[in-house]
């Protein structure tokens, strides 16, 4: 039994490297060796062909045969196979016309026409400058040992590009030579020189391995892309890298500078910078650190300006120095000015629409140096390797102070509970690294991506959030959201949580309550359905009526004790169960998770649910923004992919087991289908033995080393992402506040954040007096907007919001400009 159980693991290809392996179903694949392919259904060899051959009649049987079953996934299998969908159609239907037999088409490629002696004969009259006409006519032989003249276009199409391949080559070897002249450029600078700086003119730091100079001026037709550990490719093309050439050749740092922080795209610090300004000390005293090696931004007064692009951002960017992000900011992570400028930059670039640091672009107009009141515009690489810079230095701590601020906002009396709205939401990934899976409910499926966890007040403003690359579900993590909140809010206030069912599990929820928090979620199917005359209390909820029941409570079993149970019916008689620990009343409880009794009033826990929508769409929660990755530690435990496909390999193997059994017993015994009926189910019963063999050798869970995403198996670091993120909240609360003094003087209440996304978007006219900054904007607004925004901006000139950076601390005055 055990040498029968090697056996069978050895046909089994789950040990073969992506690469060589197809799978076109969960059971079966196609594994290529060297231009060899074997076909395997259920660990077992049915076939196999070889791709350089040039009888294709194996090949074709095979994946008709195969897709003759009703299951099978047909895109799949072609691309397993390396044919085309509509090829495999029309050898499907050649098969049902005629037979298998007809698959057996005529040699691919036909006779061979072109031999070694007629290509040097064709290739001789070529190199002595005849055309392929003239070539045609001129060759030797008679009848079919001549080549066409369509045959002897092609083979000068592919003798003129082998010529061509022959002299580029040797035009590399030459620039390649070492030694050359002393103080002349190399077309590749060693490693050693690219750390250190010593290419061209200026002088140049670098975090990769690579980086393409020319030598004495002459231009590069290929543009080198610098692959850095953890980080993007670089994005250039050839004009930028010929730019980048001609300016190192020349001497042009500032040239260098413009192209180089225009075209490289890259989370990690210093992956291309020119120092073309003096390094402050402190950014000197840590030279030997690549990641500090930042030119400083300097800090303009506020001046002004008959059109500023943009202007509306400052409302913005005094909010955000409101709720204090510029202090924590400089407080955790220094840099001063240079910090304020970044930070100011990332609000205005998400402030337009932007979604992400990238679009620091979009923001370099004329005015751009009076809107950041900086010396020049700064790059999105710049903006980015500042905020990394941020993130190394105090992060988390940014992340927690600017938490710790929006709870106490959030607090409510001794009497009243603080409500907050927890839930995961999946940031999808596609990109070319390997990350675990979590479930995504939009798609009904798992996706890889990272889950992150947010915290949302009772009017939906985000409060925090934190990303779990493991995918850990929500009652892993409601002790420890609680224990924040606690910290931030203390003791004595009353603590309301609100999620939906993906936390209410028994234990869960009895250790919150033991805990000393308020919770309202759903209850889990199954649970008992009551009588009609039961429910005897009307609630109403967003205009619509419900009968409401509460006398029995919940028992979570195991001697956990019980929680409050209410049972809900609507006017259609459909059920539905809430469960509660604390003293709410019943109204509040179902107001909370449902929402209030207008149905034009936003509240409940769908506004949770609309924030993420909303922050996926104006603030781009969903960008990577950074992409250097880690492995994941040895020791891991992670899902094992191997037993996931066997389990499906199972699943499926057991279903066409019944309906095989099931055709089976609907035939008479002389039935003529009888015996294709009998193979089926001794196929599908072979397959299901052989998997429920392999299955208890291969375990449910293992340590990442042990399985095949050895080394490949990658998670996001995750830091610099944590403090954009902390920006996008921040964005999102100011974006709350201003749309909510607003709202009562709009025609359509709804649309207040899309008014306040056209006005922070608005230019305008600056005037800066000695006692105040005045700001003329001009947003698109029709009429009843206009009415609507001139009563908000005189509301908020009677904040008296500040610039930051601005030392006299003038305020602002904000007004509509006549038209």
């Amino acid at each position: 039994m055990e040498n029968a159980v090697q056996g069978t693991l050895s046909c089994w290809p789950m040990g073969e490297s992506q690469a060589e392996t197809r799978w076109f179903c969960a059971y079966g694949c196609v594994v290529e060796r060297e231009g060899a392919c074997q076909v395997f259904i259920g660990g077992a060899l049915i076939g196999e062909f070889d791709q350089r051959d040039r009888e294709r009649g194996p090949r074709n049987v095979l994946a008709v045969t195969l897709a003759s079953e009703p299951r099978m996934h047909l895109g799949r299998l072609a691309r397993a196979f390396g044919i085309g969908e509509e090829y495999l159609r029309r050898l499907r239907l050649l098969a049902e016309k005629q037979g298998l037999h007809a698959l057996f088409l005529s040699r691919r490629g036909g006779k061979k026409r072109v031999t070694d002696e007629k290509r040097k004969e064709l290739r001789g009259l070529f190199e002595e400058g005849w055309s392929p006409s003239e070539a045609a006519r001129r060759q030797r032989g008679r009848g079919r040992s001549r080549a066409s003249r369509s045959t002897a276009s092609r083979e000068r199409r592919a003798w003129r590009a082998d010529k061509e391949s022959r002299q580029i080559a040797a035009a590399v070897t030459a620039a390649l030579a070492p030694a050359t002249a002393a103080g002349q450029l190399t077309l590749l600078p060693s490693a050693k020189d690219v750390a250190m700086g010593a290419v061209g003119g200026g002088e140049v730091i670098v975090a990769g391995d690579v980086l393409s100079a020319v030598d004495s001026g002459d231009m590069v037709s290929d543009a080198i892309a610098v692959a850095t550990e953890g980080t993007e490719a670089v994005r250039g093309d050839v004009g930028a890298a010929a730019a980048v050439g001609t300016a190192v050749a020349a001497g042009d740092v500032d040239m260098v500078a413009n192209v180089a922080s225009d075209e490289v795209c890259s989370d990690v610090p210093g992956t291309v910078a020119v120092a073309s300004e003096t390094v402050s000390e402190g950014d000197a005293a840590a030279a030997g650190d690549e990641s500090d090696a930042i030119v400083p931004l300097q800090s303009r007064p506020v001046l002004g300006g008959r059109l500023v692009q943009h202007v509306g951002t400052w409302l913005l960017m005094a909010m955000a120095k409101r709720d204090g992000l510029h202090d924590e900011a400089v407080r955790l992570g220094g840099g001063g000015d240079s910090a304020r400028i970044a930070i100011d930059a990332a609000l205005a670039t998400l402030a337009i629409g932007e979604g992400t640091v990238e679009g620091v672009r979009r923001l370099a107009t004329p005015t751009a140096p009076l809107l950041l009141r900086t010396d020049h515009t700064p790059t999105a690489s710049a903006v980015r390797r500042r905020l990394w810079r941020l993130a190394n230095d105090g992060g988390p701590e940014l992340i927690a102070q600017m938490g710790q601020r929006y709870l106490v906002a959030a607090r409510a009396d001794a009497e009243t509970p603080a409500v907050f709205y927890v839930d995961g939401h999946l940031r999808r990934y596609a990109g070319l690294e390997i990350l675990r899976k979590g479930w995504r409910m939009q798609d009904r499926r798992v996706l890889p991506g990272c889950t992150d966890y947010y915290v949302h007040d009772q009017d939906g403003r985000p409060v925090f959030r934190f990303a779990v690359p493991s995918h850990d579900s929500l009652p892993q993590w409601l002790p420890q959201v609680t224990g924040w909140l606690r910290e931030g809010l203390g003791d004595e206030q009353r603590i309301l949580l609100v999620f939906d069912r993906a936390g209410a599990h028994a234990g869960g929820l009895a250790h919150l309550r033991d805990a000393g928090v308020e919770l309202v979620t759903y209850e889990r199917r199954p649970y008992p359905l009551l009588a009609e005359s039961a429910f005897d209390r009307p609630v109403m909820v967003r205009g619509e009526l419900y009968l409401a029941h509460e006398s029995r409570l919940k028992n979570l079993g195991r001697g956990r004790g019980r929680i409050r149970r209410i049972g809900l019916r609507n006017a259609n008689g459909d059920q539905l169960n809430l469960l509660a620990v604390g003293p709410a009343p019943l109204a509040q409880v179902v107001a909370v998770l449902l929402g209030r009794q207008d149905k034009d009033d936003p509240s409940g826990r769908w506004q949770q649910e609309n924030a993420f929508r909303h922050g996926v769409e104006r603030w781009g929660i969903n960008q990577l923004d950074g992409r250097k990755v880690e492995s994941y530690p040895p020791g891991t435990i992670i899902p094992n992919p191997a037993r996931r496909r066997i389990e499906n390999a199972l699943r499926l193997a057991r279903a066409d087991e019944g309906r095989a059994r099931c055709a089976l017993a609907e035939l008479t015994p002389f039935d003529a289908r009888r015996q294709r009926v009998e193979e089926d189910l001794r196929d599908a019963i072979e397959r299901r033995v052989l998997l429920e063999m392999m299955r208890p050798l291969v375990p449910k869970r293992a340590a990442v080393e042990d399985t095949e995403l050895a080394g490949r198996l990658v998670r996001h670091s995750g830091e610099l992402k944590a403090v954009v993120d902390t920006i996008r909240v921040v964005c999102a609360n100011v974006e709350a506040d201003l749309a909510a003094a607003i709202a009562p003087h709009l025609r359509r209440p709804r649309e207040a954040k899309k008014v306040i996304a056209n006005l922070f978007a608005a230019p305008g006219r600056v005037d800066v007096t000695p006692g105040d900054i005045r700001v003329q904007l001009a947003p698109a607004a029709n009429r009843s907007e206009r009415v609507a925004l001139r009563h908000l901006l005189a509301e908020v000139s009677t904040w008296k919001l500040t610039l930051p950076g601005d030392l006299r601390r003038r305020p602002l005055c904000f007004e509509l400009q006549h038209s």
